[in-house]
């Protein structure tokens, strides 16, 4: 008997989509290595001249005209895509996507954006009889994720279902899973072990992440964390953003033995194992992250549209708070000098955690499914 397959589509508009797609490929591996799966971003890997020039816009335009995407995004927000666009999306970067399903002949697709949802959707009208199941990715239903082929819809919270629900898709295809984090989330890891791997002190640590993009807005909250250097350990994960590293490299305020700054790095799960705190802009996947890790969380500078809701969903179920002030800053820079109150802290909110939230529960559905 061959090996179950799993083909899972994404689509490199923000890197949260990607990084889900990845991590529930691995955790089916984890739970039964009998599958086989294969990661497609698929507008990469069909036109890889045009489909990285749209990514490199669209990232453009988010670091520079946040409010524009935001109002993208809420100005579509009940719609679906239409069957137009699936159909211009199909022809400009899509053609080939049947024939590596037929070549492929996977059991099921797994989408977790909402472009190549709805051009397999459009497949599956036309005859496809694979099984299409869809991660959203956010705490947040936009319209766009809404396909009326999909088998079924695993997203984050009952929030996100009733949302489904009011536009019109049947409870029996909507499961709550929560969003799938990679298997090295699923659990804390020895801190000791960490420092001594990445050759960091034993002393108050925070993290400050700005996204698989390396988003690090001017500001003066970030500076202003830098005059806790003598107290609190700083590292800086500026992702892909190799001018921003450069920058804070080259910035004073920033070299001090107690501050690393780090580029793209495969490692955040052991730094969130070190970390006392993690400041970081709200995308669903790092901030499921960050909660199954049970770190205390400060969001700053949402995208306005999915990271408002991923923040306020967040900062209302009590994993983190908005960092609005220097206050804020000192509030919790000066809790966690205190190693047994961060640590009690840290195990409430595993706690909380373990009653909403199970990291496996996504791969486990989708098991269910392929039996």
């Amino acid at each position: 008997m061959r090996k179950k397959r799993v083909m899972l589509l994404s689509e490199g508009f923000g890197s949260g989509h990607n990084q889900a797609a990845y991590a529930l490929a691995a955790s089916l591996r984890r739970l039964c290595p009998g599958i086989s799966t294969r990661v497609f971003e698929l507008g990469k890997f069909l036109n890889p001249r045009i489909g990285p020039l749209i990514v490199s816009a669209y990232r453009k335009t988010v670091s520079k005209q946040p409010k524009v995407v935001g109002l993208m995004y809420r100005s579509n927000y009940e719609k679906s895509l239409n069957r137009f666009t699936q159909l211009a999306l199909h022809r400009m970067f899509y053609t080939h996507t049947s024939q590596v399903i037929s070549q492929l002949k996977p059991d099921a697709i797994i989408c977790t954006h909402p472009v190549p949802n709805a051009v397999v959707g459009r497949l599956k009208r036309l005859g496809l009889n694979t099984p299409l199941y869809t991660v959203i990715t956010d705490y947040d239903a936009h319209g766009s994720w809404i396909n009326q082929e999909v088998n079924k819809f695993l997203v984050s919270t009952t929030v996100v279902r009733d949302k489904l629900v009011d536009r019109g898709v049947a409870p029996s295809r909507i499961e709550v899973t929560g969003i799938p984090v990679h298997p090295d989330f699923w659990t804390r890891g020895d801190r000791q072990e960490g420092l001594r791997h990445f050759g960091l002190k034993d002393m108050p640590t925070v993290l400050v992440m700005g996204g698989g993009w390396g988003l690090l807005y001017e500001d003066e909250l970030l500076e202003y964390m830098t005059q806790w250097r003598d107290k609190v350990q700083l590292i800086f994960c500026v992702g892909q953003n190799e001018k921003v590293q450069e920058e804070m490299q080259s910035n004073p305020i920033f070299n001090h033995p107690n501050i690393r700054i780090m580029g793209f790095t495969r490692e955040i799960s052991k730094l969130m194992d070190i970390a006392d705190v993690l400041v970081t802009k709200p995308g669903g996947m790092t901030c499921t992250e960050g909660m199954s890790k049970g770190i205390p969380m400060l969001f700053y500078h949402p995208i306005p549209g999915q990271e408002e809701e991923n923040c306020e969903y967040f900062v209302r179920n009590g994993f983190g708070e908005v960092l609005d002030s220097k206050a804020t800053i000192d509030k919790w820079f000066t809790m966690i000098q205190e190693h047994q109150t961060a640590e009690q802290f840290r195990s409430q909110l595993l706690a909380r955690r373990n009653q909403q939230y199970d990291p496996a529960a996504c791969t486990q559905a989708v098991l269910r499914f392929l039996q």
